[in-house]
């Protein structure tokens, strides 16, 4: 615990540094004709290349958004794979634009390190995961007392686990990793009883385990785990560019606004709807965040929105079929809830 806070001050002190050295992104961006972004190494349904090596997920089409609501091409974007351990220091250096890579949004992410988190892309908390043909009758995380559990160091994952098992008296023996990759294979491999990560994590770990079916996820979920986008501190204009894309991907969304009828919506008279996709003549909010009146045409052009990206790529549509539940719409019962574009 000492080594993990004392790293934490050394990367805060960083932060500080970068994060006022980070003022004209934007500008930055426009230069070099692209948009880095920090994405997770392979986490299926965020941020994993597929079989011919193109990325795909949640986090890298929040990217290819930001990307084209700055360029107007939802493909002026690279991508670097980040781990846990060299995400933050990625972030606070420059070497990427944005982190957009299953982070948990904290007070001391927030502060110390430098950052600013631009909203909540995915709602999520900390579960387990067993495979049950080891462990039958295994029905509950309070019943893990003794088990060896693997963990990712560096980790809010690895605190919490901590927690837990302190505050329900419980013994347990980390298996602890620094790659996300060893800790899949190593669970895979029986080498601890139980796996722990973001719920949605597990959804993925699961799929490439090689007995999908023997593995069940716990139903105890341990922490609030609100993953999203951050950018570094001291620029407040990227920061509301990146901020404003979440909000209209969510926006748009509530008023219908899809991939297939973006075209068709720049008729409506809907005052709302106008103001979003640049139509009413007095418009002026992408000026106002130094792009084009038409950004949010061109974010839903390239990537849908965010219920689009959500279906496709954790939810019905994709392998994981997770439900929306908390990630629907604040309309349909969910906390997602975009600011109003006026």
């Amino acid at each position: 615990m000492k080594k993990i806070f004392t790293g934490v001050l050394a990367l805060g002190a960083l932060g500080a540094a970068a994060g006022v050295a980070s003022a004209g992104t934007l500008d930055d961006v426009k230069a070099k004709g692209f948009i880095q972004c920090g994405v997770n190494t392979s986490l299926s349904g965020f941020s994993a290349p597929d079989d011919k090596g193109e990325w795909k997920g949640l986090d890298v089409d929040f990217c290819r958004a930001v990307a084209a609501a700055v360029f107007g091409d939802g493909t002026k974007v690279k991508f670097t794979p980040l781990s846990a351990k060299d995400r933050f220091t990625a972030l606070q250096s420059g070497e990427v634009d944005i982190l957009s890579r299953n982070t948990t949004w904290t007070i001391n992410r927030d502060t110390a390190l430098g950052f600013n988190f631009a909203g909540v892309t995915y709602y999520d908390g900390q579960g387990f995961m067993i495979n049950s043909k080891k462990l039958p009758g295994i029905n509950s995380a309070l019943q893990l007392s003794g088990a060896s559990i693997c963990v990712q160091s560096g980790t809010t994952t690895e605190l919490n686990l901590a927690d837990y098992f302190s505050a329900n008296k419980m013994e347990y023996n980390p298996v602890v990793f620094e790659k996300f990759e060893e800790a899949n294979a190593a669970y895979d491999a029986g080498r601890c009883d139980a796996y722990t990560t973001d719920q949605s994590g597990l959804y993925s770990v699961r799929l490439q385990t090689s007995s999908p079916d023997d593995h069940v996820v716990l139903p105890e979920i341990i922490s609030k785990e609100p993953l999203g986008p951050a950018v570094r501190q001291g620029d407040d204009q990227w920061f509301d560019i990146v901020k404003w894309t979440y909000y209209a991907l969510l926006d748009t969304e509530e008023a219908g606004i899809t991939q297939a009828n973006v075209e068709e919506m720049k008729n409506s008279a809907n005052p709302d709807i106008k103001r979003m996709l640049g139509t009413e003549a007095e418009t002026k909010i992408g000026t106002d965040l130094g792009l084009g009146n038409d950004w949010v045409v061109n974010i839903i052009k390239a990537t849908g929105n965010y219920g689009e990206i959500f279906e496709r790529n954790v939810g019905s549509g994709s392998p994981l079929k997770i439900a929306r539940g908390i990630n629907a719409l604040w309309t349909k019962g969910g906390l997602q809830y975009g600011m109003p574009i006026r």
